[in-house]
């Protein structure tokens, strides 16, 4: 239960018979042996995960404003490159000038008996510029959508965030200087809460 994002690509693999430099053969095997459901002549298309995300509530914030115009219902959205560079540039600003310290980090809560809700803390690791971060890619609370500060596992979703989208942003470009106009990818993010 709680903030689960998914990152994924789509790419055209239609075959058709007037543009054959675009010829593409797809196998869907089961146990080895051809597919008894799926038809390959008649896959369109072919769905990759890229990468997904856990509790990384700022990079989910960043999603619903950027790409889905606000609207926050597990829907699929659409992504396109040049939102991804921009996040992507965003989480190597903030890589590059939030650097870690050790200190004390939130880690959960639990309850007085008054009904108080009291912080737990151990030692970790905070970021030395949280306003800068806050700034560019603010965390946002929500029902089980994970901590809020600005601390290791904050960085950590930038880390795994900027890994993902420059492997993916290579294998585009590797793409493109292969001169193709169809069969390049369309990138989609989805989350579950």
């Amino acid at each position: 239960m709680g903030l689960d994002m998914y990152f994924y690509k789509k790419t055209y693999v239609k075959n058709w018979d007037h543009v054959p430099e675009y010829d593409h053969e797809v196998s869907v095997k089961l146990n080895g042996e051809p597919h008894p459901g799926i038809d390959p002549s008649k896959v369109s298309y072919i769905q990759e995960d890229v990468g997904s995300w856990r509790k990384a509530n700022h990079i989910h914030a960043w999603f619903v404003d950027n790409c889905q115009k606000g609207v926050d219902e597990c829907q699929e959205s659409y992504v396109d490159l040049e939102k991804i560079k921009e996040l992507l540039g965003i989480c190597i600003e903030i890589r590059n000038n939030c650097p870690l310290v050790k200190g004390k980090v939130e880690n959960g809560y639990s309850f007085g008996k008054d009904g108080e809700k009291i912080f737990n803390y151990v030692d970790g690791e905070l970021m030395t510029n949280p306003e800068f971060a806050e700034d560019r890619l603010p965390t946002q609370s929500g029902f089980f959508f994970g901590g809020t500060g600005y601390d290791q596992w904050y960085m950590q979703d930038i880390l795994d965030t900027i890994k993902m989208f420059e492997a993916e942003l290579k294998k585009y470009e590797e793409l493109e200087k292969l001169g193709l106009t169809l069969g390049l990818p369309e990138y989609y993010y989805r989350s579950s809460w």
